[in-house]
């Protein structure tokens, strides 16, 4: 392309330095840039339904454990450490517009990150959540509860970290996708067997998988 030299001045030998490392060429290094991008916009494509679907299920469960000590809301109740206590705030003024409306629910839920969800299924949140309650948010996951646990802490670990690359467009090109793509469905599988069908048939990262360039 004739303004190869433009668009490389515009994104940065610095920003393209992993592509041009890769490639060895600089329309190589374009070319794989404009594949990472494509590349991002899938995962966060995919990520985003693993938000939606992971989040809604352990809702549900810390809905239920919270119905069984009282009237009060699980945001209320869940013994939360710092950094959860402080995104959980941050999520209820946002959904309440600083009290300027009333609490609804699912517009907490839904202004909580996919980190919140993430750290839920911590190790520090073991005795007190997972085993009484989120266990059951992904039912068919390990048939031991630390087994299960352990695997899916791993999963929503990755594909937060990679939906947070993709989200700053940092390069992804030389990360194992294929992986993070298996990750996420098998994650809905333990969540719902038809959402995953769902998420592998209406969403995009196998085939953008299959379009990468050479090099």
């Amino acid at each position: 392309m004739v303004y190869e030299d433009e668009l490389e001045r515009l994104i940065t030998a610095e920003r393209l330095r992993s592509y041009t490392e890769r490639t060895l060429s600089s329309g190589g290094a374009l070319r794989l840039y404009e594949w990472n991008m494509r590349a991002a916009a899938s995962v966060m494509e995919l990520t985003g339904v693993v938000e939606v679907f992971a989040r809604n299920s352990l809702d549900r469960e810390l809905r239920t454990w919270a119905a069984g000590r009282g009237d009060a809301p699980w945001f209320d109740l869940a013994p939360l450490d710092g950094r959860g206590r402080a995104d959980l705030a941050k999520a209820r003024a946002r959904a309440s517009r600083d009290d300027r409306r009333d609490e609804v629910h699912g517009r907490v839920v839904a202004e909580l990150s996919f980190g919140f969800w993430r750290y839920l299924v911590e190790s520090r949140y073991l005795t007190a959540l997972w085993t009484p309650a989120l266990h059951r948010a992904f039912p068919l996951g390990p048939a031991d509860s630390l087994t299960r646990q352990r695997e899916v802490r791993r999963r929503l670990q990755q594909l937060h970290f990679v939906r947070n690359r993709a989200a700053h467009h940092e390069p992804i090109h030389a990360r194992d996708l294929q992986r993070d793509h298996d990750y996420a469905l098998e994650l809905l599988g333990w969540i719902s067997p038809r959402a995953a069908l769902w998420a592998a048939g209406t969403t995009s990262l196998r085939s953008v998988l299959r379009a990468r360039p050479d090099g």
